[in-house]
């Protein structure tokens, strides 16, 4: 049995925490780590649970399960989002700061990893419920985060109002504004320009970088993105400016699909208006499923975790898959597209524009010092380049067998290499 196969303590195999160990494993085959320092890097520094009472509209109270894994710090402060999910758990929050930690390594960012969510269906809460559990939750890990401890983030069903209700809280305990605890912030209270759109613009600048290296046009390309929501609705945007053919996308509810090329302002403006794609009359209507498996230039899953299964693996049709998502793809399954030849550009390095910006944020917000958009975009792209160019490069000089497993070691090295020249204390 290969040393990659894991079963959870669950009992559960492919679960996002197996996925991303394994994947670990698989890349520690191309990498020097020493025994002692390795099983460092494979468990979280540590992950604590909070109850959340909160008063609804009604009077009655119910309480929330609330989670924040901070997984390693070796290279900085930690970093990473907080989800509002039904689905959350805090198997998923520790895989997904795991996979923060490779993520802000690999594009060489001065932050560690860390993740939170709380378990909950934000569309059956009113804003007011919404705002006392995001209270709630910041009294419940304010000893946790901090400026130069851990920055939180936003992620799914957060955003910049998630933010500055955390930052509020946080700064009432503090007795003064403190900007820097989080980023994704409203302008008007320290934001950046041109975060909003980060994560959506890196996915199109390694789309861009993707095409370029299999010497591929992306004018003209199909492209199927699954999920139209703050990522995938940018990507389709911008990729569609650049020429791109989007033929698809999805939410929730399914997808729809025109295979001359949907008119993205129109979807874009029928998602504004707080409608699903189920309502949607000037396209043909697909399930996600579908969509996985349509014929196309390039995939991009910009939704969830394992959604790119081994039977979805085993029937895709596209070029290239471009992972938006965090985890979109089993590990099973990126064994499947290894075999069949079919590229995937990691998750840690696609979806790495969010964090970029964010770090920038926190270094205006440090100085004290707001820059242009132009100048935050120029230095998103100057960053995913460098990524992008250093993970290929590293992949054709080691004969490494996929683009994930070279990201990794690279990532993995440099969190690797902070251990070994800090040393185990005490």
């Amino acid at each position: 049995m290969p040393l990659w196969v894991r079963v959870s303590l669950t009992g559960m195999a492919d679960s996002p925490l197996d996925n991303m160990l394994a994947q670990m494993d698989r890349a520690r085959e191309y990498v020097d780590i020493p025994d002692n320092i390795y099983e460092r890097l494979k468990s979280p520094e540590r992950t604590q649970k909070v109850s959340l009472p909160v008063e609804h509209d009604d009077g009655h109270v119910e309480v929330y399960d609330g989670y924040r894994c901070q997984f390693d710090s070796s290279r900085g402060p930690y970093k990473g989002g907080i989800r509002y999910h039904p689905g959350v758990s805090m198997g998923e929050v520790e895989a997904l700061a795991g996979w923060m930690t490779w993520k802000t390594a690999l594009v060489d960012l001065p932050f560690g990893g860390a993740k939170g969510g709380i378990v909950c269906e934000p569309k059956e809460l009113s804003d007011g419920e919404i705002e006392q559990l995001t209270r709630r939750y910041t009294e419940g890990i304010r000893r946790m985060i901090g400026p130069e401890m851990d920055i939180p983030a936003p992620d799914i069903n957060t955003d910049a109002r998630t933010m500055a209700w955390i930052m509020d809280t946080y700064s009432v305990y503090q007795g003064y504004a403190v900007p820097n605890v989080v980023t994704g912030k409203p302008l008007e209270v320290g934001g950046t320009a041109g975060r909003v759109e980060a994560t959506g613009r890196g996915v199109t600048i390694i789309t861009e970088e993707t095409f370029q290296y299999l010497d591929a046009d992306l004018e003209g390309a199909s492209v199927a993105i699954q999920g139209f929501g703050n990522v995938g609705g940018v990507a389709a945007q911008l990729l569609t400016e650049r020429g791109a053919n989007v033929v698809a996308v999805s939410d929730v509810t399914g997808g729809i699909y025109d295979p001359d090329g949907l008119d993205i302002e129109d979807v874009a403006a029928h998602v504004a208006d707080g409608k699903t794609f189920s309502e949607y009359e000037n396209a043909k209507r697909i399930t996600n499923d579908d969509l996985l498996r349509l014929d196309v230039n390039a995939l991009i899953p910009a939704a969830i975790e394992d959604v790119i299964t081994t039977d979805v693996a085993e029937d895709l049709r596209a070029d290239v898959v471009i992972e938006a998502a965090n985890g979109p793809t089993t590990f099973d399954a990126s064994s499947v597209l290894v075999e069949r030849d079919v590229p995937v550009v990691p998750d840690i390095l696609a979806n790495a524009g969010g964090v970029i910006v964010s770090y920038l944020e926190w270094v205006q917000n440090t100085q004290q010092y707001s820059w242009d958009l132009e100048d935050v975009n120029d230095d998103l792209r100057d960053r995913m380049t460098m990524a992008f160019d250093e993970m290929v490069g590293v992949y054709d000089e080691k004969d490494i067998p996929d683009l994930r497993t070279a990201a990794y070691t690279i990532a993995m090295e440099r969190v690797a290499s902070a251990h070994e020249y800090r040393g185990l204390f005490p």
